[in-house]
């Protein structure tokens, strides 16, 4: 009973339990792991074919309104789910910060500042933007937005908990930008820095809600099947640095007659 706990082994502890009918205690085998942002797109956005062509004018465009308009009821339910963690959620409003982000994002990709991207994309698309850009120098530049951007789908999600939810917004972006990619040489692989192109793209934002402190980072970029390939990268040759040697054709054609014609007057003689 004068026994000190610190003296003894737990061997000795355990021993000591036992003598008294108690149950030594289970070792704690369970590992904690934080979960920052989900694995991919749950429910993605579905563009509509030739949307940015069509005028709403148009029996086309009005079609894809209407629809649009049928499918906005579960997002309208994602968005007041929203509104429970983050009061001040405006789908207007929002469609201007994701623009934001979007832009500092490729800002920061440019910049090759990996400790700043962190902060403003998820974990899973980091080693996506990251990958293969190394050995490149990346010159983008955001020109101006042919439409304002704005959401066109919203989702939210339980992740092992009911209380652990995360919400996923889509934006779409109508913009016009120039984007210029060279290697490790100086040499122009993709695109141009003087010629703008049209882009139209579906930006996926995602934040953490049960976080208090969760902020609205960007996730993935939807590319929809219709939507034309890009354009490959230039295909360069390696020069030598020596020229090639000058082979005289006459020279061999002259010589290859001669073998031949030998070759027949051989044969005549032995016959």
């Amino acid at each position: 009973m004068n026994e000190k706990p610190d003296e003894l082994s737990q061997e000795q502890i355990k021993t000591r339990m036992k003598e008294r009918g108690i149950l030594p205690p289970r070792p704690w085998l369970e590992r904690p792991f934080y979960i920052s942002c989900t694995g991919g797109v749950f429910e993605p956005y579905v563009p509509p074919e030739g949307d940015g062509r069509m005028s709403a004018i148009s029996r086309e465009g009005a079609k894809q309104k209407i629809e649009q308009l049928e499918k906005k009821t579960k997002s309208m339910m994602a968005i007041r789910k929203i509104r429970n963690y983050d009061e001040d959620f405006e789908p207007p409003e929002f469609a201007t910060l994701a623009q934001d982000i979007y832009i500092d994002a490729h800002k920061t990709l440019c910049e090759k500042n990996k400790y700043k991207l962190r902060e403003i994309v998820t974990e899973r698309a980091y080693p996506e933007l990251m990958h293969n850009v190394s050995d490149k120098t990346i010159r983008w530049v955001f020109l101006k937005s042919l439409e304002p951007p704005r959401v066109v789908h919203a989702r939210c999600t339980e992740v092992i908990t009911k209380e652990n939810i995360f919400a996923q917004v889509t934006v779409r972006f109508h913009s016009q930008q120039t984007l210029a990619i060279y290697d490790r040489f100086g040499r122009l692989m993709h695109g141009s820095e003087t010629v703008p192109k049209d882009c139209l793209e579906y930006v996926v934002f995602e934040k953490h809600l049960a976080n208090e402190y969760g902020v609205w980072r960007l996730h993935e970029k939807i590319i929809p099947d219709w939507m034309p390939p890009k354009a490959p990268a230039f295909i360069t040759y390696r020069v030598d640095d020596e020229p090639p040697a000058v082979v005289d054709t006459e020279a061999e054609t002259k010589d290859v007659v001669s073998a031949d014609e030998s070759a027949k007057s051989g044969a005549v003689a032995t016959a």
